[in-house]
């Protein structure tokens, strides 16, 4: 596979690479490409629970919550 990055880019890439963190430019963009999955996965995950709550306020399910000191408690209690 062949890649063409931007001028900046590449060299963020270089000075990744440079700093020793990492042993060549593939894995820069391997771990990049890690961390972009990672991502896509946190936003799937994070878009069902927000379908799920307003499916449950849709459901008469939803709590009001009139101050932050209501909702904090609240936000601990679910942990």
């Amino acid at each position: 596979m062949d890649i063409t990055l931007s001028p900046d880019l590449e060299s963020q890439v270089r000075l990744k690479v440079d700093s020793g963190l990492y042993q060549s430019a593939s894995e820069v963009v391997e771990a990049s490409l890690r961390l972009l999955l990672e991502r896509d996965e946190m936003r799937q995950r994070l878009i069902a629970e927000v379908k799920l709550g307003t499916d449950q306020i849709e459901r008469g399910e939803g709590i009001s919550v009139t101050t932050e000191d209501e909702f904090l408690a609240l936000a601990r209690a679910a942990r």
